[in-house]
C-alpha cells in the first residue's frame, strides 16, 4: 500500500510538471520574455510550506517509531518481572501459572507477527486478553494459598498490573497516527509544487527530463520514507527486531 501510494505521487507529480509546462508554453505568445512580478514569491511560499510539512510529518513518525520500539523493552521488562516473581508463590502452584505465562507470551509474539494481517492480529490479542484474566485468577488464588509469603501478593500483583497495562499502551501506540488529512495536504502540496515547478522549467520548449524525474523521484522516495516509518510493519522499515526481546524471553521460560 505504502509502495503503491508512492509511486502514484511519482507519476502524479511528472504528470503536475509536465500539466504546468505546457499551461506555460501556451501563454509565453502571449506575454512578455520577463515573468510576471510576484511569481517566484508564490513558489518560494508553497516550497517553504511543502518543506514544513515534510518536516512535521516526518519528525512525528520518528518520535512515533522510537516510542513503539521502546514501549517492546518496556513489555518484555514488565513480562519478565513478573515471571520472576512467581518464585514467591507456593511451589505446587508454580507450574501451572508458569505456563500460563508461557502460553500468554506465544499469544502476544503472534499477535504482531500476523500483521498486516488485522484479523489474525486481532485474533491472538484477543487469545492473550483471555489469557490474562486466566493469570490474574491464577495469580489471585495461589497468593491466598496456605504457605504462601505475606509479601507474595504485594510483589506479584502490582507487576501483572504492569504486564497487562502496558498492552493496552502497545495497542494504541500502533493505532496512533496523525489525521488523515495531514497526508491529504502532503500529497495535495507534493502536487500543487510539481505544477509550479513545470510551469517554471517552460523557459525552453525542450523538455528538461533529468530535473523533472529527479524532483519527482526524490519527493517520491522521501514521502515513502515517511510513510513507511509511520506504519513499520507494512513496509521495508521495521521493528520486527525489537520483537526479539519477547522471543529471547520466552525462549528463557523452557
Amino acid at each position: 500500500m505504502v509502495l503503491l501510494l508512492s509511486v502514484g505521487l511519482f507519476f502524479g507529480m511528472l504528470l503536475c510538471l509536465e500539466i504546468g509546462r505546457r499551461t506555460r508554453l501556451r501563454r509565453m505568445t502571449e506575454e512578455s520574455g520577463t515573468p510576471p512580478e510576484g511569481i517566484s514569491s508564490v513558489d518560494g511560499a508553497v516550497f517553504a510550506l511543502l518543506g514544513l510539512l515534510i518536516a512535521f510529518t516526518f519528525s512525528g513518525a520518528t518520535a512515533r517509531f522510537d516510542t513503539r520500539r521502546q514501549l517492546i523493552v518496556e513489555e518484555t521488562n514488565d513480562i519478565g518481572t513478573a515471571y520472576l516473581r512467581i518464585d514467591l508463590l507456593p511451589a505446587d502452584a508454580q507450574p501451572m501459572l508458569r505456563e500460563s505465562f508461557r502460553r500468554y507470551l506465544d499469544a502476544r509474539i503472534e499477535a504482531y507477527r500476523k500483521l498486516p494481517d488485522v484479523d489474525a492480529a486481532k485474533a491472538y490479542l484477543e487469545k492473550a486478553s483471555e489469557l490474562q484474566r486466566r493469570i490474574w485468577q491464577q495469580a489471585v488464588t495461589a497468593s491466598r494459598a496456605p504457605g504462601a509469603p505475606a509479601a507474595a501478593p504485594m510483589l506479584l500483583l502490582p507487576a501483572l498490573n504492569a504486564m497487562f497495562d502496558i498492552t493496552t499502551t502497545r495497542t494504541m501506540a500502533t493505532q496512533m497516527h496523525p489525521p488523515r488529512i495531514i497526508f491529504i495536504m502532503l500529497f495535495g502540496l507534493a502536487l500543487a509544487a510539481s505544477l509550479l515547478a513545470g510551469h517554471g522549467m517552460s523557459g525552453s520548449r525542450v523538455r528538461i527530463w533529468f530535473h523533472m524525474l529527479g524532483f519527482a523521484m526524490v519527493m517520491a522516495v522521501v514521502v515513502y520514507v515517511i510513510l513507511d516509518i509511520e506504519y513499520p510493519r507494512l513496509g521495508l522499515i521495521r521493528i520486527d527486531a525489537f520483537d526479539q526481546a519477547l522471543v529471547d524471553l520466552r525462549n528463557s521460560m523452557n
